[in-house]
């Protein structure tokens, strides 16, 4: 999975305001969000609580204008809880996301 740019990169700029400290913390910010909500999708061995993870994953995702996560939230809330295809993607996503 490659690691997408454009809006959402834009977003991150934006937010930033040219201060490259402010830009590094926001992206691990965002990267540590992705993750907690990962793991609560692993753990989740529910369908309300899968659903919440994966509604909480499509709101980052509309807030800093990430098509790919998006998508894969999408993925997430029409898949059964514990859906390793789903896991392993989202898995994928955050791998390939840069580190600060």
């Amino acid at each position: 999975m490659a690691y997408e740019a454009g809006a959402f990169e834009a977003t991150f700029a934006a937010a930033a305001g040219g201060d490259p400290q402010l830009l590094a913390e926001l992206r691990e910010a965002y990267r540590e969000s992705v993750v907690r909500q990962i793991d609560l999708l692993v753990r989740a061995r529910c369908d309300g609580n899968w659903e919440l993870a994966a509604t909480r994953l499509r709101g980052l995702a509309a807030s800093f204008h990430s098509g790919e996560l998006l998508g894969l939230a999408e993925d997430a809330l029409a898949s059964a809880p514990g859906e390793p295809r789903v896991i392993r993607r989202l898995c994928a996503y955050i791998d390939a996301f840069p580190k600060s």
